[in-house]
């Protein structure tokens, strides 16, 4: 099939689209964070807003290695997502779009290229898909410790960290004020977020 006449091209750009802009959603979800003194909550959400970006070139170049020409502008109808509120519901509105990507929307993506005969592209979003997944798992979590009142309590032993000084402390839950830099909580390393070995 044309690239330039198929539906594959749309959805890059569809898809392009929508990583910026959940680039651009994860940055303010972390200046948010950052204003409640949620250091590490703010790091996470830079570190994925990194990867969307990153998304967002992948889909770029896909878009620029397969057509014939310059592209000027590319006619996208598509509804995105906006959550403003408490944190703790933008978090959850943010699992819930990463769970969107994962199950459905790339997956989709995915088959319509494979059918137009864009292998490469079909597997891009396949990968990506798995990405997603991986937000999807960590945000889901984050928002139900948050809701719980369990962000910085393990079932087991756990090594805690602070982000500002590096100091661990082998514990259930989490100090409170780090025994070294004397920080708050809200600088404790959220490693442990996705990672089911640790928080089973």
């Amino acid at each position: 099939m044309d690239f330039e006449q198929s539906q594959t091209k749309t959805n890059l750009a569809r898809a392009f689209a929508g990583e910026c802009q959940a680039g651009a959603r994860y940055q303010f979800i972390a200046q948010k964070a950052m204003q409640e003194g949620k250091k590490n909550i703010q790091m996470l959400f830079k570190t994925l807003a990194k990867n969307e970006m990153a998304h967002a070139k992948v889909f770029w170049d896909l878009i620029a290695k397969n057509s014939k020409e310059e592209q000027k502008n590319i006619e996208i109808k598509a509804g995105y997502p906006f959550e403003d509120g408490e944190l703790k519901e933008m978090i959850k509105s943010a699992s819930n779009n990463e769970k969107s990507e994962n199950t459905t929307i790339y997956p989709s993506f995915a088959k319509i290229a494979e059918d137009e005969g864009f292998k490469e592209i079909a597997e891009k979003f396949k990968l990506i898909a798995l990405v997603e997944n991986d937000h999807f798992m960590v945000l889901d979590e984050l928002y139900n410790k948050i809701k719980d009142h369990s962000l910085y309590q393990s079932a087991t032993q756990y090594e805690w960290k602070c982000g500002h000084c590096g100091h661990t402390q082998l514990s259930k839950k989490s100090f409170e004020i780090c025994s070294l830099c004397e920080m708050d909580n809200g600088h404790v390393e959220l490693t442990f977020l996705g990672n089911k070995k640790c928080c089973e």
